[in-house]
């Protein structure tokens, strides 16, 4: 098929080079002339495993190009509208500045029969919006939302082998067109619930919302561990054993943080404030303080393992990102740690293996290095609070004789205490005895 998609960030990327790799013909759009040329050059602009090998091939075999020009969508069959919907400033609300502005340069374009498909996580009753609006200036044309649930570092695997497929339509040819597009995926058993925008759209932020929410809770049992002495590690792993509850993102640490999960989750509860029932989901306040609390706690643990004053201590902080297998410093807990460690006197010295670059970029008062070696080198404390794997396989022993002192906090709770105990360290994790 003839495809288009409407925005290149994190999502339009990785779901235009997708879709060539599916065996479309795909052109992707966007109005950032420095990221259109690094992609027609088959030159990702971000960090995701997987991306740089199909984005290669679908420029080479000529299925995937790239333009700022909108015009060069017109022949489309299906247009994914796939822009990014942030965070108000000032505000809890999603800015749907960019998605608007999509939708109303797209609509001159549009060929009979075109299909527009929402890929952007949008506040519920944004699809009827623009179906209204859709109505009106191409009634020819139809609308769907079809919300994605990609996870940085998996993204590819993601959208070629999805765990299911959402369809919000209005007519089951919208439907069809739609398995046409996944045809792969659809063949091979892929669950598709095909319903109503509404529905379609509350998926998404749901389905984010009751992750925050597990996360948060574990961490607010690790508050709890740490007051009694229990091991928050034992609990969700005894936990986890029902069914009901099950292991995953039950993981006590520095929280979650990212471009999705916090903004969604504060776009959400806003969102349910203006149609008059937030006291539905009040409890995602308390989620979120509860998140902004951990990488808090992380800090005032540093000042307590150092004595009571991080002042002009060595501090290796190891991982900027907000999660391992990205480059992605969005609103990333690892980040929040060393900049408050910076701002007590500490001499920060942060390293990451893919994000030290968008980190600088942000916040570069701090010091960096891409050498781990480096990072661990004469330190008062090192602290962990992003789990790449080169991190969690770290020999305890040989580390030792990097650092000026044995103490380290596990911000993820991923390191053996008792093997890192046992080489001599003061360790330290988060609701760990």
């Amino acid at each position: 098929m003839r495809i288009s998609v409407i925005g290149c960030g994190y999502l339009g990327a990785v779901h235009a080079s997708a879709m060539a790799e599916l065996g479309h013909e795909v052109v992707g759009i966007d109005v950032d002339e420095r990221k259109i040329a690094q992609l027609g050059q088959a030159q990702p602009p971000f960090f995701e495993p997987g991306l740089p090998e199909i984005l290669a091939s679908g420029v080479a075999s000529g299925r995937l190009r790239f333009s700022t020009d909108i015009a060069d969508a017109a022949d489309a069959e299906v247009h994914f509208l796939a822009v990014g919907t942030p965070q108000q400033a000032g505000r809890p609300t999603a800015d749907l500045r960019f998605v608007d502005a999509a939708f109303e340069a797209l609509l001159p374009h549009l060929a009979d029969d075109a299909l527009i498909v929402g890929k952007s996580t949008v506040p519920v009753g944004t699809a009827a919006r623009l179906a209204g609006r859709l109505a009106e200036a191409a009634a020819h044309a139809r609308l769907a939302w079809n919300p994605e649930f990609l996870r940085e570092g998996y993204a590819v695997k993601d959208t070629l082998e999805p765990d299911r497929f959402v369809y919000g339509v209005e007519s089951a040819d919208a439907a069809s067109t739609l398995d046409d597009v996944y045809r792969r995926a659809i063949d091979a058993g892929t669950p598709r619930i095909v319903t109503d925008f509404a529905t379609a759209e509350l998926v998404k932020v749901a389905a984010n919302a009751f992750l925050a929410t597990k996360i948060s809770f574990i961490n607010a049992m690790s508050e709890i561990a740490d007051a009694t002495g229990a091991d928050v590690t034992a609990l969700a792993d005894a936990l986890g054993h029902d069914a009901r509850i099950g292991r995953r993102f039950l993981n006590a640490g520095v929280g979650f943080g990212g471009g999705c999960l916090p903004k969604d989750i504060r776009a959400f509860a806003a969102r349910a404030d203006e149609l008059g029932v937030g006291a539905s989901v009040a409890f995602l306040k308390e989620v979120d303080e509860i998140n902004l609390r951990q990488r808090q706690r992380v800090v005032d643990l540093a000042v307590a393992t150092l004595g009571g004053s991080v002042f002009r201590k060595r501090i290796a902080v190891l991982g900027v990102t907000f999660k391992p297998e990205s480059d992605d410093v969005r609103d990333s807990p690892a980040l929040d740690v060393a900049v408050h460690l910076k701002g007590l006197g500490a001499d920060v010295i942060a390293t990451d293996p893919a994000g030290v670059e968008n980190a600088r970029g942000r916040h570069p008062q701090l010091t960096y290095t891409t050498s781990l070696d480096e990072a661990l080198a004469g330190a008062d404390l090192v602290v962990l609070v992003t789990e790449w794997r080169q991190y969690r396989a770290l020999d305890p022993a040989a580390v030792a004789v990097q650092v000026a002192a044995p103490r380290i906090i596990d911000g993820r709770n991923v390191l053996d205490p008792v093997a890192w105990r046992a080489a001599g360290w003061e360790y330290h994790g988060l609701g760990r005895p």
